[in-house]
């Protein structure tokens, strides 16, 4: 009996040690997430009027001149930039990015992908373990970019991506991520990059602004292109990192929640031997003194 009692003591220390842990992880994500969403709530509205903007011009320039960035080609080769999470914790997101970039995959590549004209371009950690460790055809140069998140190193991966496009490398480039709309809620999606997409209305005077360009069109748009592109990746990688912490403080939580639960269970276990060694040791005291008295 002694020994059973000894067991769920060490279960008890051990899930008090654990609870500790997940409370503090979970406040740690909590903070983190405060900064990470008050960056991709600033960022949003301006990033996507830019992508609005971007796909008038692109729409209004047609046939008037040469657009590299938004060349329709047929689709031989493609690069997906999937980003995921420098670390674990964070409940189904890692696995859910991952599940999602296999579906595009599967449903828009397969073809592509079976001759080997798909390559991935990991942005974390955990994706490009996964893709290593499967044998997937990769670019390992941006997959630490979270070390350094700033607009500075998050270009360069974009720049990679328009120069890989322009040169013949690539005839298609996707941004797969996981976009913030709260803490307990991300959405995981597929985005294209490049081609630049262009206005869908089968209304032609509708969804095409009217712009005067200064200086030249020509010159302006090849120095706009970019930096609205660079600005597309950057708000990929702001959503991603707040829905890494969103989903890392839900995680934590519902493991503090478990630890709580189980917690109980282990101490209703405990009082349960140790009343049963008490009614135990006080039956062998009244037998003893009966046999006595007899």
């Amino acid at each position: 009996m002694s020994g059973q009692l000894k067991e769920v003591r060490n279960r008890i220390k051990s899930t008090q040690s654990n609870l500790q842990i997940t409370k503090a992880m979970k406040m740690v994500s909590a903070a983190k997430l405060r900064r990470a969403q008050d960056a991709i709530l600033l960022m949003r509205p301006y990033a996507l009027k830019l992508q609005e903007m971007l796909k008038n011009i692109v729409s209004n320039s047609e046939g008037s001149i040469d657009l590299a960035l938004a060349a329709q080609r047929q689709v031989e080769k493609v690069l997906l930039i999937v980003i995921t999470s420098d670390r674990g914790l964070c409940g189904a997101y890692n696995s859910n990015l991952i599940k999602l970039t296999k579906q595009v995959i599967r449903e828009k590549y397969e073809e592509q992908f079976a001759k080997g004209h798909v390559e991935i371009l990991p942005i974390g950690k955990k994706g490009y373990e996964h893709f290593v460790k499967n044998g997937y055809k990769l670019n390992d140069a941006f997959w630490h970019l979270f070390a350094h998140l700033d607009f500075e190193h998050v270009k360069q991966a974009a720049a990679f991506a328009m120069e890989g496009f322009v040169a013949g490398n690539y005839d298609a480039v996707e941004i797969i991520y996981s976009e913030f709309k709260n803490a307990a809620t991300q959405r995981y999606v597929s985005e294209q990059f490049l081609p630049v997409a262009r206005v869908e209305n089968t209304d032609q005077s509708a969804g095409r602004a009217d712009f005067i360009f200064e200086p030249e069109k020509k010159a302006l748009i090849a120095e706009l292109m970019p930096k609205i592109l660079n600005t597309q990746l950057y708000k990929a990688m702001l959503d991603a990192n707040a829905s890494e912490h969103g989903a890392r403080m839900t995680a934590m939580d519902k493991a503090t929640e478990n630890a709580n639960e189980l917690l109980r269970s282990y101490k209703i276990s405990y009082n349960r031997a140790r009343q049963a060694a008490i009614t135990t040791e006080l039956t062998e005291i009244v037998s003893g003194a009966a046999a006595l008295e007899g």
